[in-house]
Parts: structure tokens; sequence; C-alpha cells
């Protein structure tokens, strides 16, 4: 399987490229006021406002830098669902892929109740890769916030 690779205060993360229908360029987000923390704010994809959520917010507590390798990651939400829903992730240095099995992610052998956005590890020359469980990416207070996804894909 294929996983698009980004790195985040020198942790790398890991997201099935099943998941992703694009990565864009960082663009201008449109503040949503009252959002909560980890919503940077929406875009215009196709004429349709989709939520951003900054996934440095979200790991490490700050912003995300604005660097030309700051990526906007489209995912598709709403997997139990017959309707695809998008929803777009700030991701720091996300410019590399790797080519692994599912299975080779294995637990990290350290019990934390959170985040629960993390799914397993896998070990290579490099050091960890954690892979990100699009499915419970969300935290409650954000899973909340945004009840109805903007984007309906085919």
């Amino acid at each position: 399987m294929l996983f698009l690779l980004m790195q985040l205060d020198g942790n790398r993360y890991a997201i099935d490229t099943r998941e992703i229908v694009e990565v864009l360029p960082l663009v201008d987000c449109k503040a949503v006021p009252g959002a909560p923390a980890g919503v940077a704010g929406i875009i215009d994809y196709g004429g349709v406002p989709v939520p951003i959520i900054d996934l440095s917010e979200l790991l490490a507590g700050r912003p995300a830098h604005r660097r030309l390798s700051t990526r906007i990651v489209l995912i598709r939400r709403g997997r139990a669902s017959t309707r695809q829903e998008l929803l777009g992730l700030i991701a720091e240095r996300a410019t590399d892929t790797v080519r692994r099995d599912l299975a080779d992610f294995r637990p990290s052998g350290v019990a934390r109740p959170t985040p629960p956005h993390l799914g397993g590890v896998v070990l290579d020359a490099a050091g960890p890769v954690h892979l990100i469980d699009v499915g419970a990416l969300l935290p409650e207070p954000l899973r909340q916030a945004l009840p109805e996804p903007a984007v309906s894909v085919g």
C-alpha cells in the first residue's frame, strides 16, 4: 500500500493514500468565528466550503509552519455512510510517499489513552513512522463542531 508521509517536530506520520482525494498547496483559509482549536477555517473547493483542520494543532499544540512543503490534504470522512465527505488537513513536510504493508504498522508498546487518531507504528532506517487513523482523527470537540460535512464526492 502507498502512504503519504509528513513530518512534524521530528516525528513522521503516514496517511493511507486510499483515504486521500487530493493534495493541494497551502492556501489561505477563511476563519470561522467561534470555531474550536484545531480548525484553521474553510476553503472553497469547487464552489463548496470544506473545513480545514491543522494537524500541527492536533499533534503538537501549535499552528503549522507556512512552508513550501506544507500542504492541504483532502481526505474522505464519513466512511460508514454511502456519502463520501471531504475534510482538509494542513500537513507539514507532506512531500514523500512510502510503500508498506498495512500489517507492518504494529502497536508501539506504549499504552496511551490519547491521542486516539494514531494507529500503529513502523520502524525503518530513519526511525518510527506513526500511522494516522483518519476514521478516528478528530477528537470529540472537533467531531461535534463538524456534524455535517460540506462536500459529497461520488
